[in-house]
């Protein structure tokens, strides 16, 4: 389908109307932030059938896959902010040192102002909402761009945000010239959801006006399985991981390395879940997606020829179609190692040890998520705390991102910054330090003239570890006077 873009003339008009309304007050009170959820939450639900036919004529997404992807994470996520979102605004009393009493301090969450998200195609309702949802929360006025590369999402997230009918929450819609329009205006935060060649853009973008960003980029998520490991379940859940939106998940598994000992076994294992999954022919499964155009079929196909076809290797051009595909015998100097896959291509690299795979990880970029697979805590844990991501999961895929008490955000090439639940709305926020004293007392110490007497007091009173050593030292000299 062709998308309604959004005139490029009209784009700073857009800002500015988000501006006008930041600037009126009414996105700060707890009333306007749970009202606004709320009313977004009701639209989600009674356009759950209109989102998924979007997301299915976008990337033959099924339903019940959308629903826990997409339109029932959104859901899940606004119904936890709204039960924490009281607390979260509470200012935070904090300690005082003893040198400004008596007074006392406090950490207040401020909204930021204007804040722009920019979403990607391949889950185009979360990714657009849960951000939106997060810069709500903290109090802001939101500009959204949508996908142009999912064009039925799009206009469906346009109808919807527009149908809010909110002065603080706009949408602007198009490609490449429109979101270089959008990246010219001033905003107070910049949330961008894609991959680090774009990323690179946006950063530069956001440079000419001082704008922090929140980067969600990916790259080369591994999934690293033990001899020690449930050989039948690891290899269930990284399929079901891998298969997921087609492979089209920033925090899909990438690659495997297995021990030598069970790569074929883990091999043999992974085609069986394929079959029960998505049975012998997954062309025809109505479980199993498309890939979103014809620029990334044809990168991924080219990705086929690496190594050898265990499982899969079939593809068809006029239905953007790529098979649940296993290599083995890949090299790391392949080119189906050297960037993000973004598809449902997985190689399968044996190694001699978890060490190894360790080192493995660790020559490359950090990824945005890490999975291990093994039976002994102390394997796992040496995985975890011999490598870093963004994210990890011990004997589990992809499902660490729907626990909202998590961060999900990347490290170094993967992103910066996180967001889900709390993380989402101090993202947005400014937490500003508040001192107040009282004028009951106006001690004389720090005022001029300073005298040696002053100095020396201050000196011991501001080097003290801890304040409580002070007043016990005067209570024990007061009391040796007595």
């Amino acid at each position: 389908m062709t998308l309604t873009t959004t005139p490029v003339g009209s784009i700073s008009e857009v800002v500015d109307g988000a501006r006008a309304a930041f600037a009126s007050g009414r996105t700060r009170p707890l009333a306007w932030r749970e009202d606004t959820l709320r009313r977004l939450r009701r639209l989600l639900v009674d356009r759950t059938d209109e989102l998924e036919k979007a997301m299915a004529d976008d990337l033959r997404r099924p339903a019940f896959e959308a629903w826990i992807g997409d339109t029932g994470f959104a859901i899940v996520d606004i119904d936890h902010t709204l039960a924490h979102l009281p607390g979260w605004m509470r200012p935070e009393r904090v300690a005082t040192p003893l040198s400004l009493q008596p007074g006392a301090s406090r950490i207040v969450p401020e909204p930021l102002g204007v804040v722009c998200v920019i979403a990607p195609w391949n889950y185009p309702v979360q990714l657009t909402v849960l951000p939106l949802v997060a810069a709500i929360a903290a109090g802001n006025a939101v500009v959204v761009k949508p996908s142009e590369l999912a064009p039925a999402s799009a206009e469906a997230l346009g109808r919807l945000i527009t149908d809010l009918d909110d002065p603080a929450i706009a949408v602007v819609q198009g490609g490449v010239a429109e979101t270089t329009e959008l990246l010219e205006q001033r905003f107070d935060h910049i949330l961008y959801t894609g991959n680090g060649r774009v990323a690179r853009v946006v950063m530069k973008a956001a440079a000419e006006h001082l704008t922090p960003v929140t980067l969600e980029l990916g790259g080369k998520s591994p999934a690293i399985v033990s001899r020690n490991a449930k050989i039948g379940t690891a290899a269930r859940r990284i399929v079901s991981g891998k298969g997921l939106n087609a492979g089209q998940s920033c925090v899909a598994p990438d690659y495997v390395l297995v021990d030598r000992a069970v790569h074929d076994e883990l091999v043999s294992e992974m085609g069986d879940a394929i079959r029960e999954f998505y049975g012998d022919d997954p062309k025809a499964s109505a479980d199993f997606g498309r890939i979103v155009n014809d620029s990334h079929f044809h990168r991924l196909e080219k990705l086929l020829h690496d190594g050898t076809v265990a499982v899969g290797g079939e593809s068809d051009p006029d239905e953007l179609y790529i098979a649940p595909t296993i290599l083995t015998g890949v090299k790391p100097g392949d080119p189906v190692m050297d960037e993000e896959i973004f598809g449902p291509v997985l190689p399968v690299l044996a190694v001699d040890s978890v060490d190894e795979a360790i080192e493995f990880v660790n020559r490359g970029d950090k990824p945005l998520a890490l999975y291990v697979f093994s039976e002994e805590d102390d394997e796992s844990e040496a995985v975890i705390g011999g490598t870093s991501s963004g994210g990890a999961g011990v004997n589990a895929t992809m499902f660490h991102v729907t626990n909202p008490h998590l961060p999900f955000g990347g490290v170094g090439p993967s992103g910066t910054g996180a967001y889900h639940g709390k993380f989402g709305f101090d993202t947005f926020s400014h937490h500003r330090g508040v001192l107040e004293r009282s004028t009951k007392v106006d001690p004389a110490l720090l005022y001029p003239p300073y005298t040696d007497s002053k100095e020396s007091l201050v000196r011991r009173v501001l080097t003290l570890a801890d304040p409580r050593q002070a007043v016990a030292g005067l209570v024990n000299r007061l009391r040796r006077r007595g």
